[in-house]
């Protein structure tokens, strides 16, 4: 093994040991560092620590050629930066070539939500009779009522869930835990999955397991499985949703704020760890926009 693919190693080892990182987060600063290894290679960069700002520059240009997103391209730079910085820790560089580039100025998108009529439709959509319709209840319920990622809504287990006090316990990225209420609507829900749905589906299976969703053969649910649970629910609607998993999230943090809860406490059932994330959702739906107007201005 060269010297090169140690750093590598070292680095991912530091990642996920040291600084607790998800796999999925070091399965992409893993990516990042590969390609550029590649690249360094191409160039006839034998050592980590000759990289100039100018082989920098013209691995950027590549980037940019290959019609990459700014979000993508900062990415990049961001685990590049970090590993770099690894290396100057360890001794390994004497300096830092990423630390003079500069990450590219990321496009404002508003995150999209649902309005309060979309979530009702929603809502009335699952079949509570059966095991799969109680457990896709919950999981909606869940998803709404607490804002969590889906990974942490499927990595979810039964000692995570206290429904004496209507709380659930998160493991969120780089494994902080956070305690978030459940709500009387997703409490009901989860009753309901826990006591009846969740031991018919487990039944399908081969083998237990405490995770809190199980999919229609017994086994865990996946991220996967959630956005094809979706899938099929948008399409017994009667509009033309489109829904991403991830729209729960959205939806949670806007309608908190909109209603008037401060930021850090929003903040912190999202469990961000800085306040800037959390700003994105202050934007105000099309609906307050409009009601404020038609109520305050002279000639509405």
């Amino acid at each position: 093994m060269n010297s090169q693919e140690n750093c590598i190693d070292l680095f991912l080892e530091y990642l996920q040991i040291e600084k607790n990182y998800s796999q999925l987060t070091v399965e992409s600063y893993k990516a990042a560092l590969e390609e550029f290894f590649i690249f360094i290679n191409n160039e006839g960069i034998e050592q980590f620590e000759r990289v100039t700002y100018q082989d920098i520059r013209i691995y950027l240009t590549n980037a940019y050629k290959k019609k990459l997103s700014r979000k993508t391209i900062a990415k990049k730079i961001s685990a590049l930066r970090s590993f770099y910085r690894f290396l100057l820790r360890e001794r390994l560089v004497h300096e830092n070539p990423f630390q003079l580039v500069s990450l590219p100025k990321q496009d404002k998108r508003i995150p999209k939500f649902l309005y309060s009529q979309e979530l009702e439709e929603l809502f009335h959509l699952s079949d509570e009779s059966t095991p799969s319709g109680q457990r896709d209840q919950a999981l909606l319920e869940l998803l709404y009522g607490t804002g969590i990622r889906v990974s942490e809504c499927c990595s979810l287990k039964l000692s995570d869930i206290d429904l004496s006090l209507g709380t659930v316990l998160v493991y969120g990225k780089g494994k902080k835990q956070r305690y978030i209420p459940i709500g009387s609507y997703a409490q009901g829900a989860l009753e309901l999955y826990l006591s009846q749905g969740r031991q018919q589906l487990l039944s399908k299976g081969k083998d237990e397991h405490s995770f809190v969703f199980a999919n229609q053969k017994g086994g865990p649910l996946t991220s996967r499985g959630v956005r094809y649970i979706l899938t099929a629910l948008i399409k017994k609607a009667s509009g033309t949703l489109h829904i991403h998993p991830h729209m729960f999230r959205h939806t949670f943090a806007t309608h908190l704020l909109n209603e008037g809860a401060d930021l850090r406490s929003v903040q912190e059932l999202l469990g961000h760890s800085s306040l800037s994330s959390t700003q994105v959702y202050t934007h105000v739906s099309k609906d307050q926009l409009r009601n404020s107007y038609m109520s305050h201005h002279p000639r509405a």
